[in-house]
């Protein structure tokens, strides 16, 4: 999952990989050619697994390369089509899974987690006095939740199981600001507890949710939240862990998370594709299908975020991430699990957006550096 460490780890990653400067005035095509020489020359250097991306103009997906392989092992190229597991862009629909409810009246922003999950109220030291949390501070990442449970293996189960151990980790899970929406604290569990409460507000299973409200009608065919199906397994892109001390190359803990990450499903359960999260960016553009929110209530998300860097260029709304680099402020979420990393963000004046999946989780060419430093090319390139 995206923290704030690694978010700024991965602006400074953008000044060292960045080839923004000779981009300037250029049109997109030769923008593309730019970044496309780019990413081909750090790869080289990296070399490990792959690297997919693909770039969104409103509707369209107008440009996709890959780079290295889905699985090293037989020399297997990923096509736009090789489903990855993306992290912590899970929280975006888990997000949006939450305003459609909010939209039919099932939930509200302003109510007290613990009316839909009681059980919070197990999590340790509350601070004296503080008012229960609410599920605008959880989604917001302002509800002093710890970034992780400190129970026995919560990443390891099923994606039948993840409610289960939600619950038998919030015991073990405590506040480590006030829950007053006053201090941004990233939570993973918080998510993960959110999507429970999307689950019983909703009352179906918060994986139907998702794939009925807004997988399939984004035309989302090859995404599926939570465990590897054998639908995603026929192309799917396998990830591996660079351990930087020895330089060994494994992939023995992303296969076994394949079979279930645990808790984490509404956090970082989803697989998906370039094809797929194509759709997903037109739609945060604008540019998508309507029926999936109110497009007032999808203004409204993105007007709300809280800046948790002095010099207010970095932020989290309800489910994403915002980011100003320079001229061009993009919106989206990147995500980092064993044995993948991948962002996608969008500029919504420009109508462009970036997607970048890659199955290394600690290798050098960082998928979030690659998606903002390729969509600050671009902006720049358009608005000339």
């Amino acid at each position: 999952m995206l923290s704030l460490a690694i978010l700024a780890s991965t602006i400074v990653a953008v000044s060292a990989q960045a080839p923004a400067p000779a981009q300037v005035g250029l049109g997109l095509d030769a923008a593309i050619a730019v970044i496309d020489k780019t990413i081909a020359s750090n790869f080289a250097k990296d070399g490990i697994g792959g690297l997919s991306i693909g770039v969104v103009s409103g509707k369209q997906l107008i440009w996709s390369k890959h780079y290295g392989y889905a699985e090293a092992e037989t020399k297997r190229v990923a096509d736009n089509d090789t489903a990855y597991r993306v992290g912590s862009i899970t929280k975006q629909f888990t997000a949006l899974a939450l305003l459609q409810l909010v939209e039919k009246g099932q939930m509200r922003l302003s109510d007290p987690l613990e009316k839909y999950v009681p059980e919070v109220k197990q999590v340790k030291s509350p601070p004296a006095g503080a008012p229960p949390v609410t599920i605008l501070q959880v989604a917001m990442m302002t509800s002093g939740l710890a970034r992780e449970p400190e129970c026995d293996h919560p990443n390891d189960g099923s994606s039948a199981e993840w409610q289960k151990i939600v619950l038998r980790c919030l015991p073990q899970t405590k506040y480590v600001t006030e829950p007053a929406g006053t201090t941004y604290r990233y939570s993973n569990i918080g998510y993960a507890t959110l999507g429970l409460a999307i689950e019983r507000a909703g009352r179906q299973p918060y994986i139907d949710q998702v794939r009925d409200r807004i997988l399939v009608p984004l035309g989302m065919s090859r995404s599926a939240m939570g465990d590897a199906s054998p639908a995603v397994r026929v192309n799917l892109a396998h990830g591996y862990q660079l351990d930087e001390k020895s330089g060994k190359v494994s992939r023995e803990d992303p296969d076994r998370g394949l079979d279930g990450r645990g808790y984490r499903v509404p956090n970082g359960g989803l697989f998906s594709t370039v094809n797929d999260l194509a759709k997903f960016a037109s739609w945060e553009l604008g540019d998508g299908p309507s029926g999936i929110l109110n497009r007032d209530t999808q203004e409204a998300n993105y007007s709300r975020a809280v800046f948790y860097i002095p010099e207010m260029y970095a932020g989290y709304g309800v489910g994403f991430q915002v980011r100003w680099l320079g001229p061009v402020l993009m919106i989206g979420h990147g995500g980092s699990t064993d044995g993948y990393h991948s962002a996608v963000y969008v500029n919504r004046p420009t109508h462009l957006g970036v997607i970048v999946l890659r199955n290394c989780d600690s290798c050098p060419v960082d998928a979030g550096a690659v998606a903002a430093n390729a969509l600050v090319a671009l902006a720049t390139a358009k608005s000339k």
